[in-house]
């Protein structure tokens, strides 16, 4: 009859609808890693959970040929390896071996191969890729139930595992989840009160709470603005008041914008024992470290200036000729031209020219690669590291824990402008940086938006 309905007993229910009802298993996942992977970080595989890990053994022949050497991929393969020994006491190509930890799964070398799909023959060349991704799809084959997941710092990698429909990851571990959201390092505030920028002015304080709710972060850096009046401060964790900031001239150098005044602060605040500077090229953020050291001199025995030397095409710099300074040099052109600026605002025969010519002549101003520091304590010295971009996690905390007694570091970069393949915005040791040290009262970021280079720069960098 139309509109009548049944009943269903309780026990006959369940049994139509337990499969809605009841919890899904977790479907148990292994995951494949490239060579790009442990490269960048030798730990990787205690951090997939309680999911085994699987490595072939063409990455192992990888990781062999990358182990002699003094860079931190070199030191990663290395301590892969040691770790891959001391855990090895079974026959790694048939079985699985604890990872160690309780939250973590098992690991194992797998073999190339016998599949029916064979990557060499699809891509149409014999390469090492191709032999992981047999590798992964041999495993795939072998374990029907499980989701087998490829992870690469190789996109291209990972977009020829999914053209064979094998699931291709990047790794994010170690990775900042939202770039768009990255500590920029300043606010701008519109005030409704301007008796309050009087008073910033008068007092040379303001209590936070006047501004805002909440407590700012260590040494945050505000563009206060009301009915046509402005004023710059910074909050200082020591006092516990948003304080003004000084407009000043630095060895010659005078910056152009706030943001640049807000730089400068940081780099000459003694209290700041790290500070990080970013912004596309043309900024100022290599020119404002450099005239923030010169200022500083006497308070430190040294000065460094480095950058990480990423070969041209991937080709070592030891094609190069000439000795280990020759091969260095192009490199570091960079640091000479604003060097060489800053000179240029004096005369030569100035006291400020001369210094700097006496610095470089005397040591006390050092242009060095990276590898110079591997292994040393740097103490009372101000070390500034440019192109940090182009560094990983670990390279940032190696050169952060050299720091000794009276050493202050300066990292300057562009996050989106990344020069080695393994690297983007998200996974840079800088854009890392500033995502985990943005609270600590020795630290300090700034964010520089305008190009101050020249009129044409800008004029090309907003239009091309």
């Amino acid at each position: 009859m139309a509109g009548s309905f049944h009943l269903l007993p309780l026990t006959q229910w369940f049994h139509l609808h337990s499969h809605t009802l009841m919890p899904k298993k977790k479907m148990k996942k292994i995951f494949v890693l490239d060579t790009s992977v442990l490269l960048y970080d030798y730990e990787a595989v205690k951090n997939f959970e309680d999911n085994d890990v699987a490595i072939p053994i063409t990455v192992l022949e990888e990781l062999d040929t990358f182990k002699k050497g003094n860079s931190v991929t070199n030191l990663h393969a290395r301590e892969f390896i040691r770790y891959l020994d001391s855990i090895s006491d079974a026959n790694m190509l048939q079985e699985w071996i604890p990872i160690g930890g309780r939250k973590n799964g098992k690991l194992k070398v797998i073999s190339n191969g016998g599949d029916h799909l064979d990557a060499n023959k699809v891509f149409g060349s014999k390469k090492n890729d191709h032999e992981i991704l047999n590798a992964a799809l041999r495993l795939r084959a072998e374990n029907p139930d499980v989701r087998v997941i490829l992870v690469s710092k190789d996109i291209n990698l990972r977009l020829k595992a999914r053209a064979l429909n094998l699931e291709g990851q990047d790794y994010e571990t170690v990775q900042v989840k939202n770039i768009d959201q990255l500590y920029k390092g300043k606010t701008e505030l519109i005030l409704e009160d301007p008796s309050l920028i009087a008073k910033l002015y008068e007092k040379g304080k303001l209590e936070p709470e006047e501004l805002m709710e909440e407590t700012p972060p260590s040494n945050h850096y505000y563009i206060l603005k009301s009915h046509g009046s402005s004023a710059l401060g910074w909050y200082n964790s020591n006092s516990g008041f948003i304080e003004n900031i000084e407009i000043k001239n630095i060895y010659g150098i005078h910056p152009r914008n706030a943001e640049q005044h807000f730089a400068m602060h940081a780099l000459m605040n003694p209290n700041v024992l790290l500070t990080t500077i970013t912004g596309s090229a043309g900024t100022g953020k290599t020119l404002l470290a450099l005239a923030g050291a010169l200022e500083q001199r006497s308070n430190f025995k040294q000065i460094y200036l480095a950058r990480p030397i990423v070969p041209l095409s991937n080709r070592d710099i030891g094609y190069l000729p000439g000795d280990a300074n020759a091969k260095i040099d192009p490199y570091m052109q960079p640091l000479w031209d604003n060097l060489s600026f800053i000179k240029n605002q004096f005369k030569e025969t100035s006291k400020q020219y001369k210094k700097i010519d006496e610095m470089v002549q005397t040591d006390k101003l050092r242009i060095v690669p990276l590898a110079y520091i591997r292994g040393r304590s740097l103490s009372n010295v101000i070390f500034i590291v440019d192109e940090a971009q182009n560094l990983t996690p670990h390279e940032i905390k190696t050169i952060i824990t050299r720091a000794g007694e009276k050493t202050k570091i300066v990292f300057t970069g562009d996050i989106f402008q990344i020069d080695t393949p393994y690297l983007d915005a998200q996974s840079n040791g800088l854009s890392y940086l500033v995502d985990r040290m943005h609270s600590s009262p020795l630290y300090a970021h700034i964010n520089l938006e305008k190009g101050e280079r020249s009129a044409l720069a800008n004029t090309a960098s907003q239009l091309l």
